[in-house]
């Protein structure tokens, strides 16, 4: 790698374990192997730096996520490849993570890039779940942009839950129960396996996915 790429990925890294305060040049540059100079030749000082991290990070999301939901398969088989993909849960989410940082959401350009990469994702869900609503695999009530939003909340939530009880067990619970939530939007009268008497609520369940 160049120099600058250096930068850039010892910032990403950086970024994510200690937040934008914890990030110092002189850390970014030990963890680079790069001197002083290196780093200001290429880049404007810390803030443009971090800038460049943080957009480098919302691509390598963006384009994770896009290789799981637009793989082959039905609009269920690819939401389930996204929310069962292999994570280092108990580091957080790269995105999600920065967006808890007070000083990232202060600054407009920081901030810019995790906006639009969560609004990018739920556009991403929304057109994979209606798409498997107008094909007739999801029931028509589904509410896709909502459950989208879902989807998106659950995943970040669960980041969350595990990194709170050094356990990564929370996240795949709250995973494994939208999972079974999304089951139940599938077009069909009475689902295998369901119990007498369950019929409403499993018809009831596309509606409550899109509050």
């Amino acid at each position: 790698m160049s120099t600058g790429e250096k930068l850039i990925v010892a910032t990403q890294e950086l970024l994510w374990e200690r937040g934008y305060v914890g990030t110092s040049p002189k850390a970014i540059q030990q963890r680079a192997g790069a001197g002083q100079g290196s780093m200001y030749h290429h880049f404007a000082g810390k803030a443009g730096l971090a800038a460049a991290a943080v957009r480098r990070s919302a691509e390598q999301l963006r384009a994770t996520a896009e290789g799981d939901l637009r793989s082959s398969g039905s609009a269920l088989e690819r939401v389930r490849a996204y929310l069962t993909r292999e994570r280092s849960v108990l580091r957080g989410c790269r995105i999600g993570g920065l967006a808890q940082d007070p000083d990232i959401v202060a600054d407009p350009e920081l901030r810019r890039p995790l906006e639009e990469t969560f609004g990018w994702l739920r556009d991403q869900l929304t057109e994979v779940l209606e798409k498997g609503r107008r094909s007739g695999e999801l029931t028509a009530e589904l509410d896709a942009r909502a459950t989208a939003a879902t989807i998106v909340a659950v995943v970040q939530g669960g980041y969350v839950l595990a990194r709170s009880a050094a356990d990564a067990a929370p996240f795949h619970q709250a995973v494994d129960g939208l999972l079974r939530l999304l089951e139940g939007a599938r077009a069909q009268t009475s689902p295998p396996g369901l119990r007498p008497g369950t019929e409403t609520l499993v018809k009831s369940l596309p509606g409550r996915l899109g509050r």
